[in-house]
């Protein structure tokens, strides 16, 4: 297992599509892995491949409190089937370190996937892990927390994260 470099905002790759992973190979297995001792490093609760430079469709989550075990989940290959009603949660991301933000998500959602052994499963969710699922899968679709801000805020947010681009590329 290794910890691998977490990708931040404004970088390209982020934008990048999530393809469809036809074989759960030992490959995929090791970058699960790597996802999810890189999720606990940062701390966060999930990681998307995407933000690690790896265009694949797949995900993993752990909505566990530090006073609980930990409840690692693995998503290939997620389809959302249903979403219902609506809340705005304070969400933090990964690839915009120091960045928290209001976001609009639906409350509940059903999604399908497979596991780390390729077994299609499908799960109903709420609350912190129904926003997880939808912000991770977000990721997968090229979509980023910032989209979902209004124009003003996008603005603040993307000079911010451009001025800490700028000054780690700094010498």
């Amino acid at each position: 297992m290794a910890i691998r470099t977490i990708l931040h905002y404004p970088d390209k790759r982020l934008r990048e599509k999530g393809e469809r992973i036809e074989r759960v190979t030992p490959e995929i297995r090791t970058l699960i892995d790597d996802m999810a001792e890189t999720m606990y490093a940062a701390p966060g609760v999930g990681l998307a491949a995407t933000q690690i430079g790896e265009a694949l469709s797949l995900f993993v989550i752990d909505v566990a409190s530090d006073n609980e075990p930990s409840d690692l989940r693995v998503f290939i290959n997620p389809e959302i089937l249903e979403t219902s009603g609506c809340l705005d949660w304070q969400e933090g991301c990964l690839s915009f370190p120091g960045v928290t933000e209001e976001v609009e998500r639906a409350a509940k959602v059903k999604v399908r996937a497979q596991d780390r052994d390729g077994a299609s499963f499908e799960l109903e969710a709420e609350g912190l892990l129904a926003v997880a699922i939808q912000h991770e899968f977000d990721h997968l679709q090229g979509v980023l927390m910032i989209d979902h801000l209004g124009a003003l805020k996008k603005r603040i947010v993307h000079r911010k994260m451009q001025k800490r681009a700028d000054s780690e590329t700094t010498p």
